[in-house]
């Protein structure tokens, strides 16, 4: 079974196996530094899910569930 962003509690390290889907929203991730390789840090999760706060390659980002449902890591 794969892991997914999603999927990962705050404290926890992972390190990014692959970005899924296509398109505008794809290439937007890997132009934050969302690529093969980057060790992500989860920082805190909202309430209800949504958004995901994460230290990735020196800074922070908030992901929708929707967008850490494609990212994958081990």
């Amino acid at each position: 079974m794969e892991r997914k962003l999603k999927d990962l509690k705050p404290g926890e390290r992972a390190v990014i196996v692959k970005v899924k889907g296509g398109g505008a929203t794809s290439r937007r991730l890997m132009d934050m530094g969302v690529t093969k390789g980057a060790e992500v840090m989860i920082r805190k999760v909202a309430p209800l899910g949504d958004p995901i706060e994460v230290n990735i390659r020196g800074y922070e980002l908030s992901f929708r569930k929707e967008e850490a449902e494609n990212i994958i890591v081990e």
